[in-house]
């Protein structure tokens, strides 16, 4: 189903005749009357995303907890590769035709990350730490704290999901770097916390959707409220600039 956001047809809204643009050669005035813009309702990506991370993070911490077996390793890379991974790609594509620059950018960099881990724990040997995966995970930690900083200004939630990440992944990649046991524990402690943060934000946010109204609190800021409950005409405000209605980026 396709959703119009604006008025009717050019004909029926008062488009420019021939005569009248005789007097408006530019053919601009009344421009924005001719246009349509249309849009398809997509339900959030911010629960798919927010679970894949909980069990991403669990599995990683079971292993830097030892948990499990050290054996079982590679078969928690392997959850890390087909669940998490894909489940998160998913989510990014839907977070940029959602048009939420901030999900997709955070989804799309910890897909990334989480498909290094796997392939890193999969590939090497039980174990042993990665300085190389290391010097990524510090890196990646970095360019996560851009969407989480972003989104302290419409989803105090998910700013703190994407920066508990962005902890996680640093302190993870102080034990690659020096295969010291007590930051694979606190890399472990942190996974945890981080599991938990996301989980409560795929409830809260699944809730939300599902029932219309926000039962547990996902503290949106004014603008983010706005987004939400606000009226048809609070959306069309800066459509017009936003990526895929302006020409440019």
């Amino acid at each position: 189903m396709e959703t119009p956001l604006t008025g009717p047809a050019p004909r029926e809204s008062g488009a420019l005749t021939p005569d009248a643009r005789g007097a408006d050669p530019a053919g601009l005035r009344g421009s924005h009357e001719l246009a349509r813009i249309v849009l398809r309702p997509l339900a959030s990506p911010l629960p798919l995303g927010f679970l894949a991370l909980f069990v991403g993070t669990m599995l990683v911490s079971a292993q830097q907890l030892h948990w499990v077996p050290v054996a079982e390793t590679h078969h928690l890379a392997l959850g890390v590769l087909v669940l998490t991974v894909p489940l998160q790609l998913i989510a990014c594509i839907y977070g940029f035709l959602c048009r939420d620059v901030i999900a997709s950018t955070g989804l799309g960099v910890l897909a990334g990350t989480w498909a290094t881990i796997g392939v890193t724990l999969l590939t090497s040997v039980p174990g042993l730490n990665s300085p190389g995966l290391g010097i990524l995970l510090v890196v990646a930690a970095g360019a996560l704290l851009v969407p989480s900083v972003a989104a302290l200004s419409s989803k105090i939630v998910a700013a703190a999901v994407l920066a508990m990440a962005a902890i996680r992944f640093a302190i993870t990649g102080g034990y690659e770097l020096t295969g010291s046991p007590g930051w694979q524990v606190a890399a472990g402690v942190a996974g945890v916390v981080l599991a938990g943060l996301a989980l409560y934000g795929a409830l809260a946010a699944e809730l939300d959707s599902a029932l219309g109204r926000s039962v547990l609190p996902l503290v949106r800021p004014p603008r983010g409220r706005r987004a939400v409950s606000g009226q048809l005409a609070d959306q069309l405000q800066e459509i017009a600039h936003e990526p895929g209605v302006r020409r440019q980026l």
